[in-house]
C-alpha cells in the first residue's frame, strides 16, 4: 500500500463550508487512530440486507421447487449487484468519508438504488429473467459512486488520476448495463452471458484505476470492522430460518423441526466463531492481498446468506410445502457451509495460521459435504461445523499466529 502523508480526519472543527453543505473532500488518513464505522454506513448495511434478504428468499423457493441449479445462477447474479455495489462504496468510503450534506445526498442515492435492486431480484427468479429493475437500481447506485469519484478528483490533487479513472471506468459501463436494458427480453442464456460480461468489466475498474494513478488510502482496521458488520448481517439469515423452525413446531409439532432449528443455532454459532477468530483477518496492508481478501468475500457472504435459505427449504420440505428429497434439503445446507469454509481458508487461514490451522476448515468443508451420503443430515453438518471450528481454534492457539507483512 502506497504511504501518504497524515490528513486532517473528519471532525466537528472542520471547515464546514456553505452551513455543512460542502466540505474539503480531502482524503482520510489511513493511519487513524479509533477509526470505526459511521451510522450513515450503517444505515447502507441495513439497507444492502433488505436486498440480500430478497435474493436468499429467491433461492430458497428456486431449491424448494426443484430448480436448484437455476435458482443458484440467478441468486450469484442479485447478489453480486448488491455486493459489488457495497463493496465499492464501502472502500470509497474508508478513503474519502467527509460527511458533508452533498457526501450524505449521495450515499442515500446508493441506498434508493439498493432498494431498487431488492424490489426487482424477484423477477430475476421467473422462466425468463427480468434484469430491469435490477439493472434501473442498479445503474443509480454506480452513477451516484461516479459523483462521488469526481469528488475525490478535485479534492485529492495526488490521486486524481486514480478517481479520474474510476468515475470514468464505472460511468462506462453503466453504459453497457443500459444497453443489457434496451436489448430486453433475451433468452436465459444469453442473459447470463450478458451479465456475466458486465461483471468482467465491473472487476476490472479497479484493477485498471489502481495501476493508473496510485492506491486510494483506505483504512485496513476500518475496512476489516466493514466486513465483520456485513458477516454479521449475512448469518443473521440463518438465524430467521432457524426462527420460523420454532415457530412451525409450536403451531405443528415434529421433533425434525426441532432438530432443525437446534441444527441453525449450532451452524450459524460455528460460522460466526470460525470468522471472528482471535487472528487478524487481514494481516497486510498490500494492495494485491487486501484486494483478493476482499473479493474472496463475495464467496463467504453470498455462502452465509445461502446457508438461511437451505434451512428454510428444509422447513418447507418437513411440512410437505416442498416435494423433493430430504437429501436435496440436507445438501441446501451442506454445500454454502462447505463453500463458506472453504473461502475462510482460501482469504485468511493460509495466510495469518501456522500449522495445521491453516487448512482445518479447508479438510472439514470436505466433511461436513460427506456427512448427507453417510446417513448422518444435518446433524452431522452441524456436528462437523463445531468439530471444525474447535479444532481449528485450538491449532491456532497452539502454533500462534504468522507474523504481519508489510
Amino acid at each position: 500500500m502506497t504511504t501518504t502523508r497524515p490528513q486532517t480526519p473528519r471532525s466537528d472543527t472542520a471547515p464546514r463550508g456553505i452551513i455543512g453543505l460542502l466540505r474539503p473532500f480531502r482524503a482520510r488518513d489511513p493511519g487513524e487512530h479509533h477509526r470505526a464505522a459511521t451510522p450513515l454506513e450503517l444505515l447502507f448495511d441495513l439497507v444492502s440486507v433488505i436486498a440480500i434478504a430478497s435474493a436468499a428468499a429467491g433461492l430458497h423457493h428456486a431449491i424448494a421447487e426443484g430448480h436448484a441449479l437455476a435458482g443458484f445462477a440467478t441468486f450469484v447474479m442479485g447478489f453480486f449487484a448488491v455486493w459489488w455495489a457495497w463493496m465499492n462504496f464501502t472502500w470509497f468510503a474508508s478513503a474519502y468519508d467527509n460527511d458533508d450534506v452533498l457526501y450524505r445526498l449521495l450515499v442515500m442515492a446508493i441506498m434508493a438504488g439498493s432498494l431498487t435492486i431488492a424490489a426487482g431480484i424477484p423477477q430475476l427468479f421467473g422462466q425468463a429473467p427480468d434484469f430491469t429493475m435490477v439493472i434501473i437500481g442498479y445503474v443509480v447506485m454506480r452513477i451516484s459512486m461516479v459523483f462521488l469519484w469526481l469528488r475525490a478528483a478535485i479534492h485529492d490533487e495526488p490521486r486524481r488520476k486514480t478517481a479520474l479513472a474510476y468515475a470514468l471506468g464505472i460511468a462506462l459501463v453503466q453504459l453497457y448495463w443500459v444497453f443489457f436494458l434496451v436489448v430486453q427480453p433475451v433468452s436465459t442464456g444469453l442473459g447470463y452471458g450478458l451479465w456475466i460480461i458486465g461483471a468482467i468489466l465491473e472487476i476490472a475498474v479497479p484493477a485498471t484505476a489502481e495501476r493508473i494513478g496510485g492506491n486510494t488510502p483506505w483504512h485496513r482496521h476500518h475496512i476489516i470492522e466493514r466486513y465483520s458488520l456485513l458477516t454479521l448481517i449475512v448469518l443473521g439469515e440463518t438465524l430467521l430460518s432457524g426462527s420460523m423452525a420454532l415457530k412451525q413446531a409450536a403451531d405443528h409439532f415434529d421433533i425434525r423441526l426441532v432438530h432443525t432449528a437446534l441444527s441453525a443455532i449450532v451452524i450459524v454459532f460455528a460460522l460466526w466463531w470460525a470468522y471472528f477468530s482471535r487472528e487478524e483477518q487481514l494481516n497486510t496492508q498490500r494492495l494485491g492481498r487486501s484486494l483478493f481478501w476482499g473479493y474472496g468475500h463475495f464467496f463467504i457472504f453470498a455462502a452465509g446468506a445461502a446457508t438461511g435459505s437451505g434451512f428454510g427449504v428444509l422447513v418447507d420440505i418437513i411440512t410437505h410445502h416442498a416435494d423433493i428429497p430430504l437429501l436435496a434439503g440436507d445438501y441446501a445446507v451442506a454445500i454454502p457451509v462447505a463453500i463458506y469454509f472453504a473461502c475462510l481458508t482460501l482469504v485468511r487461514d493460509r495466510f495469518v495460521c501456522t500449522g495445521p490451522a491453516r487448512y482445518m476448515l479447508a479438510v472439514f468443508a470436505v466433511i461436513a459435504l460427506a456427512m448427507p451420503l453417510i446417513g448422518l443430515g444435518l446433524e452431522g453438518i452441524a456436528a462437523a461445523t463445531a468439530l471444525g471450528v474447535t479444532l481449528r481454534n485450538w491449532s491456532a492457539a497452539r502454533h500462534g499466529p504468522a507474523s504481519f507483512d508489510h
